[in-house]
């Protein structure tokens, strides 16, 4: 199982939300945490997020190095200081 799930809302097929819906519906999945990490800076899609159980909801930056800066403060905080729920 993994221990944090990054979702981006534009995906080619389905949109994100719908992706978090279902993580969150499902029995299984529903405790791992999830990280929007997207590219939109919309306040529905903000509000949607945490409405459906994101638990963070971070802006990509479209800037290759910042977002390989902004991917491992990620990793960081959720490998390491985050406590997950057993």
């Amino acid at each position: 199982m993994p221990v944090v799930i990054l979702l981006d809302l534009k995906l080619p097929k389905v949109h994100g939300l719908e992706v978090l819906k279902e993580l969150k519906s499902h029995d299984l999945l529903k405790t791992i945490p999830v990280v929007v990490l997207t590219t939109s800076s919309d306040d529905r899609d903000i509000k949607t997020s945490y409405n459906l159980g994101a638990n963070s909801y971070i802006v990509k930056p479209v800037d290759f190095e910042k977002f390989i800066e902004v991917a491992a403060q990620i990793e960081i905080y959720w490998n390491v200081l985050n406590k997950p729920c057993l």
